[in-house]
């Protein structure tokens, strides 16, 4: 590598970084040059500098200057602080959003005021610069200093460059151009100190890794393991989004194997072991994954409590057939299956409540699904959550978890007119056999003067778990062979 003083900036001219000034954010220019202009340093910064240097189109851009908040607040009609941790400030234009930092100071350890590993108070911190943890995590970073201090103070040496639009230049501090050339990923000063300061960035080395296909320098690798577990000290809000980050990078599978090789799975999905270890899970988070991929690269939405529900299905399915194993009906069976997984799950990686419904819904949509008689399919068309439903069955067919009959049925009735469902409703194809089937339990005689409800619950559930149970494997391969088959109704139509 080439060598330079201390604090200056290797800077690339055009005619080599040959960025091409049509992939920049006009409003990302328009901050710079404000700033510019007032009289302070303002540069394109951060991931935007290394996509553009790889020839990707930047999904964002993030602004780094000499000026204070305050400072870049006054400048911009639509601007507000934000941030505790690293307070930052948000400029708006639409719906594009600007994210602009002060230079941070590169502040020692020993200068940082710690906390120990006591929980703060809440405000206690507000005032406060720069504090650190009993593990050495960055807890407030507020303290501005000069360009080169920024540059140290970011964590790779390819997220460590400056643009500068209106000079075309880029700014190079710690040779991220020639490890984009080498297609390596390596950690600015020492890895372990740089991981305690911010466990995050450990997720941060594998999701950049799987994304842009760089190998991890090996002293960047190093430390991984034995710091994986402060992973459990980052607040479990960020972590979330971190993970969704990883899940949502176009390039999910991969990231999840770089988290398993590297040991970090473990603070994030710790039920992902026994998933992958079933050839039939394996297949199907393979699936779920790479359809999600294949999505975020076409550009089309991906719904987060969809991805996680393929995740922790093969659990859920294995309590699901545990349950009803030892006697409970089906619903009250999958009910039961999805509380046990969520609870283990919400142990590491609190999942938002929002998504939590989603994979509900998904979930109990499979049995529903799987009942494709009466009025209960043309019911179905009014559910909200049918076409994600739908999909999640289309990955479990595809999997061979369920027939394909199953997945032609529904897609034949979804895209048929009322003439086509009313001939596919009466061929009486009842199950595909995919709902696990429940011991039979004796139906309860209704006691005298009871509640005709509890009565009616109980008989309904047991018929649809006997009826499940006797037509199950007889539906499958009846329809293998395109003969008409009739079954027994299912009792519960699903959550």
């Amino acid at each position: 590598m080439s060598q330079t003083p201390p604090g200056t900036p290797v800077v690339i001219p055009v005619s080599v970084h040959g960025i091409d000034p049509s992939l920049l954010s006009k409003n990302a220019v328009r901050v710079t040059d404000t700033l510019q202009q007032a009289g302070f340093k303002a540069f394109i910064v951060g991931g935007a500098v290394r996509d553009l240097l790889l020839g990707i189109a930047p999904k964002d851009f993030d602004v780094a200057t000499s000026a204070t908040p305050e400072q870049v607040q006054r400048l911009f009609r639509r601007a507000r602080i934000i941030g505790r941790r690293f307070q930052i400030v948000h400029v708006q234009f639409g719906q594009e959003i600007i994210e602009t930092s002060t230079f941070r100071a590169l502040v020692d350890a020993v200068d940082s005021e710690q906390i120990g590993a006591r929980r703060p108070k809440k405000g206690e911190l507000d005032r406060k610069t720069h504090v650190t943890d009993e593990s050495g995590r960055v807890l407030r970073d507020n303290v501005w200093g000069e360009q080169d201090e920024d540059a140290a103070r970011r964590d790779f040496t390819i997220n460590a460059m400056y643009y500068d639009p209106a000079a075309q230049t880029v700014h190079d501090y710690h040779h991220g151009w020639e490890d984009i050339q080498k297609r390596v990923l390596r950690m600015i000063g020492d890895p372990a100190t740089r991981y305690r300061e911010d466990p995050v960035r450990m997720l941060r080395v594998v999701r950049f890794a799987a994304k842009l296909g760089f190998k991890i320098d090996e002293a960047t690798a190093a430390p991984i393991p034995q710091l994986a577990p402060l992973i459990d000290n980052v607040p479990a809000a960020r972590l979330f989004d971190e993970m969704l980050k990883l899940l949502l990078s176009g390039h999910a599978w991969a990231c999840v194997q770089q988290l398993r090789s590297q040991g970090l799975h473990h603070g994030l999905l710790p039920l992902l072991d026994v998933v992958l270890e079933q050839p039939l899970g394996e297949k199907f988070v393979m699936l779920a994954l790479g359809n999600t991929d294949a999505r975020i690269r076409a550009g089309k939405p991906v719904s987060p409590g969809f991805l996680f529900a393929a995740l922790l299905w093969h659990l859920v399915l294995e309590k699901w057939q545990a349950y009803q194993s030892a006697g409970e009906y089906p619903i009250p069976a999958l009910h039961l299956a999805m509380d046990d997984v969520l609870d283990a799950q919400t142990g590491k990686l609190a999942i938002q409540r929002r998504f939590v419904a989603d994979m509900k819904e998904i979930w109990g949509l499979q049995v529903r699904l799987d009942k494709r008689v009466g009025r209960t399919p043309l019911r179905l068309l009014e559910h909200p959550r049918l076409r994600a439903g739908y999909d999640f069955l289309l990955l479990r067919c595809e999997s061979g978890e369920v027939p394909a009959e199953a997945g032609q049925w529904w897609t034949d009735f979804l895209e048929g007119d009322s003439v086509a469902r009313d001939a596919l409703l009466s061929q009486g194809s009842g199950s595909s056999g995919s709902t696990p089937a429940a011991k039979r339990r004796r139906r309860r005689r209704k006691p005298s003067g009871g509640r005709g409800g509890e009565g009616g619950e109980g008989g309904e559930g047991s018929e649809g778990s006997g009826g499940d149970q006797d037509t199950g494997g007889e539906n499958a391969t009846s329809e293998n062979h395109g003969k008409r088959v009739s079954s027994r109704q299912h009792g519960s139509e699903g959550a």
